[in-house]
């Protein structure tokens, strides 16, 4: 039996299939849970692989209970838009329109807080006075209050897997989704806003994306990602002496 069978949940993973699309979803809470990002290492080297982020944590006791590509980033791996990790911004926000779907305004910051997890709106964002403990910037936007991006249509040809976050207005609840077959922009969107019931989502990426979910069996390999989004936990005492025998 595998030893994570006996772990207390920190965050609940599930396939599940809606509007003819299957997805993968990992639901957290972030009142209740330590949800981080991250890119380099200790030395300032790029991470970049589920098992690099695993080794890292277990020197302190800790584990990935859950991963995913949190944002876009350069062939270098660094984020392409506002990356802050624990207080320390590595690059700043990007306002302006540009190519590709990261400058697909309206986009968007994956913005953590004591407690909770917000998804904001760039220009939103930049009006306010918020302070994120860790951020990522990515995009498009998918939701905005309530509504999807403006420029999503319905029978889009434009079909990738793709990954995104949502999240409720009271910033507890966090739903990351990794789509299981390809789908559009606004299928992606209306799996959030009319599935979930979730007024704020972002996109993250498309085809490069991959998940950690050890709940489903899932931990994806490949080329080297850039920023990460994880949810972190304790190895029980009864775990941690298994892996040093």
């Amino acid at each position: 039996m595998s030893l994570w069978a006996h772990a207390a949940r920190a965050v609940e993973c599930r396939d599940e299939s809606y509007a003819g699309n299957r997805y993968s979803l990992c639901e957290v809470d972030a009142a209740s849970e330590d949800l981080r990002l991250f890119l380099r290492d200790d030395d300032g080297v790029v991470m970049g692989h589920f098992s690099t982020i695993e080794a890292h944590l277990a020197t302190s006791g800790k584990r990935l209970a859950f991963g995913t590509n949190a944002g876009m980033y350069h062939t270098d791996r660094s984020p392409v838009g506002l990356y802050v990790e624990d207080g320390a911004e590595e690059m700043r926000l990007v306002t302006n329109p540009g190519p590709g779907n990261f400058g697909l305004v309206p986009n968007g910051v994956f913005c953590l807080r004591q407690n909770r997890a917000d998804v904001i709106e760039t220009l939103a964002y930049e009006a306010s006075d918020t302070t994120c403990t860790s951020a990522t910037q990515s995009g498009p936007m998918l939701v905005i209050d309530g509504d999807l991006h403006p420029r999503f249509l319905k029978d889009s040809d434009s079909r990738y897997i793709r990954n995104g976050v949502g999240t409720s207005a009271d910033g507890s609840r966090v739903v990351f989704a990794i789509s299981r077959n390809a789908v559009n922009f606004h299928d992606f969107g209306s799996l959030f806003r009319d599935h979930l019931g979730l007024p704020q989502a972002l996109y993250f990426d498309g085809n490069i994306s991959r998940l950690h979910a050890p709940e489903l069996g899932r931990s994806d390999v490949g080329f080297m990602m850039g920023p990460v989004v994880g949810v972190v936990e304790d190895i029980p005492d009864t775990e941690a002496d298994t892996l040093q025998n």
